[in-house]
């Protein structure tokens, strides 16, 4: 911290590099990633449960992606767009609380429903190379966001929020055995 003590005060400047501006930073970007993670989501798990006959056929937007899979499924559908919000209303939690524990669970469902979607498409790929590029982009996505949202955290003493300082302006009523 560098202090200017031009005209007889002390006015304190923050440097680049100041702890604080890096956390909030960090919290800005878990909270973008966090709402964005949510926001893909909700488009996919709202739209299978309330029509799911329509996001078998035609999702993400009329290229029937899921369609090419196999016979059409209206309880499996609804049940995976079920997940899918779910899974987005606790991003949308966690960007919320920014709660380390929350982050950590936000993360590790997403990865443990991600990373296997992830792999399923790069093994099975879609005949149009142009949209297996953006599917496993989209897919990326989903790994690559609930991890930002780790940023959030804070990991180590020097990035908690100090405690307020307590001092008592009064005399203790309390006695040397600790009694009133």
């Amino acid at each position: 911290m560098m202090l200017d003590r031009s005209a007889g005060s002390v006015a304190r400047r923050r440097r680049d590099d100041d702890p604080r501006d890096v956390s909030a930073a960090r919290r800005a970007v878990a909270r973008v990633a966090l709402l964005l993670l949510a926001v893909a989501g909700l488009y996919q798990g709202i739209w299978a449960q309330v029509a799911p006959r329509s996001f078998f056929e035609d999702f993400p937007g009329g290229t029937s992606w899921v369609a090419g899979d196999g016979p059409y499924n209206e309880h499996l559908t609804r049940d995976i767009g079920g997940l899918v919000n779910g899974l987005s209303v606790v991003a949308i939690v966690a960007a919320l609380s920014l709660s380390r524990t929350l982050l950590v669970a936000n993360a590790l469902g997403w990865l443990v429903y991600a990373v296997p979607h992830l792999g399923y498409h790069l093994s099975q790929p879609l005949d149009d190379a142009g949209m297996q590029a953006v599917n496993v982009l989209v897919l990326c996505a989903e790994i690559v966001l609930p991890v930002l949202g780790l940023l959030g955290a804070s990991w180590g003493r020097s990035e908690q929020r100090p405690t307020a300082d307590v001092r008592r302006t009064q005399p203790s009523t309390v006695d040397a055995r600790g009694l009133p």
